[in-house]
């Protein structure tokens, strides 16, 4: 897969846990740290961004239910 699918792939099969303007002072830390906390609680947390609403997402693998 090239970069562009991959980045399609992980967008659509993550569920946003929260949201952080990018237009903020401290960038993207407050995102980070919210995701390292969530880290620390087991979930796979990572921070992406999302250029249509110009925020960071602090994300997670969506789960299948079956």
């Amino acid at each position: 897969m090239d970069t562009a699918t991959v980045e399609v792939v992980v967008v659509m099969g993550a569920k946003v846990l929260e949201r952080f303007p990018a237009g903020s002072p401290r960038g993207s830390w407050p995102a980070e740290e919210y995701a390292a906390r969530r880290r620390t609680q087991g979930e796979p947390a990572t921070v992406v961004m999302d250029l249509k609403t110009d925020a960071f997402l602090v994300v997670v693998p969506a789960r299948e239910d079956k």
